[in-house]
């Protein structure tokens, strides 16, 4: 079954965020050292995935072109206002946790290699190896992320299920068009990218900046293009 890995992925980010609600009662201060704990972690996964990059200039003319791509379809205020629908649904009483939770958790477990490669992976040959290694790093960063972000980072699973899911349906399709060599080239450059991202993801929970993280997504398909372009020019040149 070439979704299993896809669907332990969303399994566990539900359980983990279901047993870090056990754990909410903890002391203020606790949270708050555990919340910089996870800050300082997310942005040291950020800086070793950025420094990855074999052409920077890559990375960075992704993102320029990804942010601005991001805030002409508002897609930090898509996401937002998702989670704030979410909220309406359920009539939480934690107002603004669901929405913020929503919108870090699915950034995290999102963005990153692990998620295109573990799909690939279970699509193409029904191994589910690196989507179950993704799974228990997921499952644990959603318990820790609940305990002070609340029942948010529950919903995350649905867009992780449907990316995950979604690559994992077309792989097949995708190994066929995609040279293996095209596809080890963007993987580098996206986790870079991706690395860039996590790593404001962390400056954002540390409350130090408010990135609109969700706005450079688009860096993502840019990356994309852009290593393409480079591969089809380096076979004719």
């Amino acid at each position: 079954m070439f979704l299993l890995g896809t669907l332990v992925n969303g399994l566990l980010i539900i359980i983990g965020t279901l047993l870090g609600r056990l754990l909410q009662r903890i002391p203020e201060g606790m949270k708050t050292t555990v919340m910089y704990g996870i800050s300082l972690s997310v942005m040291v996964l950020g800086l070793q995935m950025g420094l990855k990059s074999e052409n920077f200039l890559i990375v960075i003319l992704s993102l320029v072109i990804g942010a601005v791509l991001g805030e002409v379809f508002q897609l930090e205020e898509k996401l937002n206002q998702l989670g704030k629908w979410l909220e309406k649904k359920l009539g939480s009483s934690e107002r603004g946790s669901i929405s913020e939770g929503f919108v870090t958790a699915t950034l995290i477990f999102v963005i990153g290699a692990m998620a295109i490669i573990g799909a690939l992976d279970s699509g193409i040959r029904g191994n589910h190896a690196v989507l179950y290694t993704k799974s228990i790093i997921d499952g644990f960063t959603a318990l820790i992320l609940s305990t002070t972000l609340g029942i948010g980072v529950l919903f995350s699973a649905i867009p992780v299920v449907l990316y995950e899911g979604g690559i994992a349906l077309f792989a097949t399709q995708i190994d066929r068009i995609v040279p293996k060599e095209l596809m080890n080239q963007f993987i580098v450059e996206m986790t870079s990218v991706g690395g860039v991202m996590i790593f404001a993801i962390g400056l954002n929970l540390a409350g130090i900046t408010k990135v609109k993280v969700a706005n450079f997504l688009p860096a993502i398909i840019v990356v994309a293009i852009m290593i393409t372009i480079l591969y089809k020019y380096n076979q004719y040149f």
